[in-house]
């Protein structure tokens, strides 16, 4: 519904200021360089199943339960897509952030009749902030948490000019610095992370440009955006747990955790603007 709502108020301010655009421009001119940014919403998708995963004898593999002496799943009270606000899920759990987003951009189309080609590179940042919560029996929480530090894309562009308006479709690589961190009301276990991973992913989507200068052209942006964040372990230690922990029982070492979704996926919609040269 979010989505939707600033999707509704992005659309109706674009088409104010198109509309003396199409009226009035008679410059169906797209080639060259630009430069430019853009502002908007970091909206994430739904990951109410996310969860966690446990590699209890260290071979590499995350398909191990973590079990009390008795046998039983330590983890019984299961996983929530958010960050925990107590040690149990009755005291449920912070939704995930959607933020602002924020980047510069810079590129060059080539126009052949009402065709256009180009490509962008983008830098910028966002505020979505993505958390996931294991509780165990104890009772306690593990919260993983991660956001971007910074992105980059680089992306094709191919769209469609006419009477000073350029419809496109664009898509390419994205990269990204996640910073992950983790927390856990559990005292007694040592925690060891691997800190911040750097990540591959794609975007790609589609937007409107108007000229409403002859130099100067804003518009209406929508990307689909996904890294894929799967290198971020945490080391559970002893710590001074006794031998019987669940998490030492397998291997006197410990386990590992990590989330059982490495997709760290957003949709992002943003007004744009770029001075043409």
């Amino acid at each position: 519904m979010k989505i939707t709502k600033f999707l509704m108020l992005a659309s109706a301010s674009l088409a104010f200021v198109a509309t003396p655009a199409f009226a009035q421009s008679e410059d169906e001119e797209w080639e060259g360089a630009y430069i430019g940014g853009s502002i908007g919403l970091a909206a994430q998708n739904n990951d109410r199943n996310e969860g966690v995963v446990f590699d209890t004898n260290l071979d590499g593999n995350f398909d191990n339960n973590v079990n009390t002496v008795a046998g039983a799943n330590a983890f019984s009270p299961g996983f929530c897509g958010g960050a925990a606000t107590g040690r149990t899920p009755i005291e449920g759990c912070r939704g995930d952030k959607d933020g602002l987003e924020y980047n510069i951009r810079a590129g060059y189309d080539s126009q052949m009749g009402n065709i256009v080609v180009g490509f962008v590179l983008e830098a910028g940042k966002n505020e979505a902030v993505d958390s996931v919560t294991a509780f165990s029996t104890t009772p306690a929480n593990y919260v993983f948490t991660r956001e971007l530090d910074y992105t980059l894309q680089a992306r094709a562009r191919v769209g469609y000019a006419a009477r000073g308006a350029l419809f496109y479709a664009t898509g390419g690589a994205a990269y990204a610095k996640i910073d992950n961190s983790f927390t856990s009301s559990n005292t007694a276990n040592s925690f060891t992370t691997n800190g911040s991973t750097k990540s591959w992913g794609y975007s790609y989507g589609g937007g409107a440009e108007v000229k409403v200068a002859k130099n100067l052209s804003i518009g209406l942006e929508y990307l689909y955006t996904n890294y894929v964040d799967d290198d971020y372990r945490v080391s559970v230690g002893r710590g001074t747990a006794p031998a019987t922990n669940p998490f030492l029982l397998v291997n006197p070492a410990g386990t590992e955790m990590r989330r059982d979704d490495s997709d760290f996926d957003m949709h992002n919609i943003r007004f744009t603007a770029a001075l043409r040269f």
